[in-house]
């Protein structure tokens, strides 16, 4: 079936549907050996899609960060600002080291009262693929409630609970501990588990991302942040459906 090409060159991994046009446009793009023109269609199955050593270039100049984000931190991309009441707002851009402001960017969202991983980078495609529900990509968390837990609650969180006026996706619910249980998510309503803890008549003390796909770190300690491995790298790129190698 035939497709535009920025939509054949995002589904592959290479680039978003923007930088698909701009590397069209610089005529880095061919078609059965022929550059490709903005709006041409064709079929990947039939069709011979080449892409300049220049974008492959651009790719391996892709950024990935890990950071465990602490309680009262804003996940925003915006420098830290004074409220009304004069109290300084810090967000996770204070966070970064100066030389990687402006160049890599939170994906996704950890609420203000949430810790635990959040993934940095300047690579489009990967943030889109983890955050866009239709990709059902897991997190993880561990979650610390104010009373003991059923297995009924437990089992209702695992099965769906209402908010927002719609039904959760069913989740992993694993017990581990009188209190507190692990939790994995394939998509990320607004303080979702908070929500989904208050249905079953469950308040959240603590709540610690853990798990970002296959990426999970232990030992990284609060407001830290470290370059991913390149086996990390291409473990999360596989994860998502990207071509690490193009």
């Amino acid at each position: 079936m035939q497709e535009r090409l920025q939509k054949i060159l995002s589904a592959r991994g290479i680039c978003s549907r923007r930088k698909a046009e701009e590397y069209i446009e610089r005529g880095l793009v061919m078609v059965n050996g022929q550059k490709a023109t903005l709006g041409q269609k064709a079929d990947p199955a039939v069709d011979c899609i080449e892409v300049d050593g220049k974008v492959i270039e651009e790719r391996r100049e892709m950024l990935y960060f890990l950071m465990h984000k602490p309680v009262g931190v804003e996940t925003t991309n915006i420098e830290s600002t004074r409220d009304s009441t004069a109290v300084r707002k810090i967000s996770v851009r204070d966070l970064l080291p100066k030389e990687l402001r402006g160049k890599v960017f939170p994906v996704g969202r950890l609420d203000k009262d949430s810790e635990g991983l959040l993934l940095f980078t300047n690579d489009g495609v990967l943030a889109y693929r983890l955050t866009h529900p239709k990709f059902d990509h897991e997190k993880e968390y561990m979650v610390i409630v104010d009373s003991d837990v059923t297995d009924g609650q437990l089992r209702k969180m695992r099965e769906g609970v209402t908010i927002f006026g719609e039904r959760t996706k069913p989740a992993t619910v694993v017990r581990a501990g009188e209190r507190q249980f692990r939790l994995a998510l394939t998509e990320g309503k607004n303080r979702q588990i908070r929500r989904m803890c208050q249905k079953v008549g469950l308040e959240v003390l603590r709540l610690e991302r853990v798990r970002i796909g296959p990426l999970k770190n232990s030992r990284l300690k609060e407001g830290q942040i470290r370059a991913l491995t390149p086996d990390e790298i291409r473990s999360m790129l596989a994860y998502v459906g990207i071509s690490h190698d193009l």
